[in-house]
């Protein structure tokens, strides 16, 4: 019904563990779940339903190999907060978090690439060489006569 209160909210957890085409688990246990009225679409609708969904995962519980889970607490950091009120449907958004959440993870379990040092381009380093020259001649104009005749 309709709640006098703005942007009151209440929690539930949802069953289930959620898997990453990774293999990472986050276990219901680290999750929780936030409904909210939503701002977007919906007209009068959107007064009544609660259909903004906040998802907040706690990354420092993901069932995954140590060094998996070390890289996505370092990218992402101990906990990841993510809000969907696009959609009319609280479902719909429900599951566009669940989609935004192990794409996320996904990502931040991605070794990454190593980079191959390459060598400065010849254009590049005659930039540079000239810049210098130019930078020595305008500090050699502050410096003091040479006074000195021997």
């Amino acid at each position: 019904g309709y709640c006098p209160i703005k942007n009151a909210t209440q929690e539930a957890p949802v069953d289930g563990d959620i898997t990453t085409r990774g293999g990472i688990v986050v276990p219901a246990t680290a999750v929780t779940w936030r409904f909210s009225h939503g701002t977007g679409p919906g007209g009068q609708g959107v007064n009544t339903t609660d259909s903004r969904v906040e998802l907040v995962v706690n990354l420092t519980s993901l069932e995954a190999a140590d060094y998996v889970r070390e890289r996505i607490v370092a990218t992402l950091g101990p906990a990841v907060c993510i809000v969907a009120s696009a959609e009319r449907s609280q479902l719909r958004n429900r599951e566009a978090v669940m989609r935004r959440v192990v794409e996320r993870l996904d990502v931040a379990a991605r070794r990454p690439r190593a980079r191959r040092p390459t060598r400065p381009t010849r254009g590049s380093v005659r930039e540079r060489l000239g810049e210098k020259r130019q930078r020595s001649q305008v500090k050699s104009t502050r410096r003091p006569p040479d006074d000195d005749p021997s």
